[in-house]
């Protein structure tokens, strides 16, 4: 069988300019899905395969263990998330070919961003694309010091994954389009992780000590910032053709919880006894729906964030609709 593993793998990450072929990362998950398979066998022979000088044949490798890691069995990312080392790749450049210094960059992001899907495995102890949503899901039930720890390794992981940073034009072969696509499933349930500890980091701020809220309005901004990263990923993948209604809808919103947010922190900083009446209002911050994926809302009406921006700041204020 582990042979068999191995021979997938080799015609999954052959020298052709094509994407893996679906057969063969079908073969390498009934694999890795088998009793008693050798995940590390077959880590082994993908990570040797990104140790190649050809652009196509490092990153159909990394398009490979990426797929693994979503549809394949779970021991796979924690073997992954075990090891002291992945990819080193952030020095990669195939120069035998014109293509090849275009596609070494987006090498170099993308094994940054698989990197950092491992290191977030190995610290938060679960894959967050995949952990359960909702009221009652991971993100909305953490207390204040989970949040506080949980949230900063999701966002390193975020900026890794919008660092791939494509345009349309640069996404001009199979291999390039299946990590991008790769990459978009991933930003939505990432994202809908994301988006559910920060409403979860709203609802308790108001009942923080000083330090926790200096804490969490810095990663509320930097959830703030990153939106309008978000904006401009989303808008590349509707430009190559993904559905429209498989892409959450973003749209800008009145600013006034930032102030709030700003004004409580600094009434804790000057140490006053009695606090202004800035509570969180429910309205703010609703419940969302335990869904396998961020999608449109065609109506639009029922889930709505208010977030906001001062002069002073260079991010953009959403409202972000949910199916």
């Amino acid at each position: 069988m582990g042979s068999s593993a191995s021979k997938a793998a080799l015609r999954a990450t052959t020298d052709e300019p094509t994407e893996p072929g679906p057969k063969h990362l079908a073969d390498l998950i009934q694999y890795i899905n088998g009793t008693n398979m050798s995940v590390k066998h077959l880590a082994d022979v993908l990570s040797e395969k990104t140790g190649s000088s050809s652009w196509v044949v490092v990153f159909k490798a990394l398009v490979t263990v990426h797929h693994l890691m979503v549809h394949g069995n779970e021991r796979f990312i924690q073997h992954l998330a075990s090891r002291n080392s992945l990819f080193t790749l952030h020095n990669f450049l195939d120069k035998s070919v014109v293509e090849g210094y275009a596609m070494s960059t987006f090498i170099r992001r993308y094994s940054r961003y698989l990197n950092e899907k491992s290191l977030a495995y190995r610290l938060i102890a679960s894959d967050i694309t995949k952990t359960k949503r909702g009221m009652d899901g991971l993100m909305r039930t953490m207390n204040t010091k989970e949040l506080l720890n949980t949230l900063p390794v999701i966002q390193t992981q975020f900026d890794a994954l919008l660092n791939f940073n494509a345009n349309p034009d640069e996404l001009t072969n199979g291999i390039i389009h299946a990590a991008f696509m790769l990459l978009f499933k991933d930003s939505l349930r990432l994202f809908a992780a994301y988006n559910e500890g920060i409403l979860n980091l709203l609802g308790k701020y108001f009942d923080m000590r000083k330090n926790q809220c200096k804490e969490s309005l810095d990663i509320y901004m930097k959830f703030l910032g990153r939106m309008t990263k978000l904006a401009q990923f989303l808008k590349v993948a509707e430009q190559v053709g993904v559905d429209q209604k498989d892409i959450p809808y973003l749209t800008q919103a009145p600013c006034s919880l930032l102030e709030a947010l700003k004004q409580h922190l600094a009434s804790l900083e000057e140490k006053n006894d009695i606090l202004p009446p800035y509570r969180l209002q429910h309205t703010l911050i609703p419940s969302i729906p335990n869904s396998p994926v961020v999608k449109a809302s065609a109506s639009r009406g029922w889930f709505e964030v208010e977030v906001c921006t001062t002069s002073s700041l260079d991010y953009f204020p959403y409202v972000i609709y949910y199916n």
